[in-house]
């Protein structure tokens, strides 16, 4: 990464951290572009060479979940049980809430709480579904277009992931959530791992 690289993706960081922050505090409606751009010390020209919207912060924020999860997902070893590999690629985003886990849970709730929000993490979800599946089965040397194994697995995954994030929102931060993942993993582990499946 070049210098100007590592620039913009400081100044990128910056802005997102911010204007999540002052979203998730506030309420999405209430804060305007000024305040996030106020906040974050930067001018509104700025702010809309890195994204297009207040929405759109939130929407790069989810893709760079999903992209982690899938890296994740590739990175795990070959012979590994598809619920352990699953479990490793989904857990990461949920560990990185539980280590903040004040600033996490505001965010989590902003998004599940706000309609138009919402709606684009369930658009980003049906991406993400769609590369662990890829992922997936790449790793069991399955035909992703044809077999039917790796988008139920992966979706699967994700709705356990869901689960979660909405139990630990509810609970408001007073359950850990990589422990609630665990507990829905016990839960499904049993049928991604099954052969009959594949």
């Amino acid at each position: 990464m070049t210098l100007a690289e590592r620039k913009r993706r400081l100044v990128s960081d910056e802005l997102t951290e911010s204007a999540l922050q002052l979203l998730a505090l506030k309420g999405f409606d209430a804060v305007t572009i000024d305040e996030i751009v106020a906040t974050a010390g930067v001018s509104r020209r700025t702010f809309f060479r890195y994204f297009a919207s207040k929405e759109d912060v939130v929407v790069r924020f989810l893709a760079d979940m999903g992209a982690g999860m899938r890296a994740d997902l590739a990175e795990r070893p070959a012979g590994e049980p598809p619920s352990v590999a699953l479990l490793h690629a989904v857990r990461v985003p949920l560990a990185t809430c539980a280590a903040h886990s004040e600033r996490a849970l505001r965010v989590v709730q902003l998004i599940l709480r706000t309609p138009a929000l919402l709606g684009r993490f369930l658009e980003r979800q049906a991406q993400w579904r769609d590369d662990l599946a890829r992922e997936l089965a790449h790793r069991l040397g399955l035909g992703h277009e044809s077999a039917l194994y790796p988008r139920l697995a992966a979706g699967t995954a994700l709705a356990a992931f869901d689960a979660t994030l909405q139990r630990w929102s509810d609970a408001d931060g007073a359950e850990d959530p990589v422990a609630l993942l665990d507990r829905a993993f016990a839960v499904i582990a049993p049928a991604l791992d099954s052969p009959e499946g594949r």
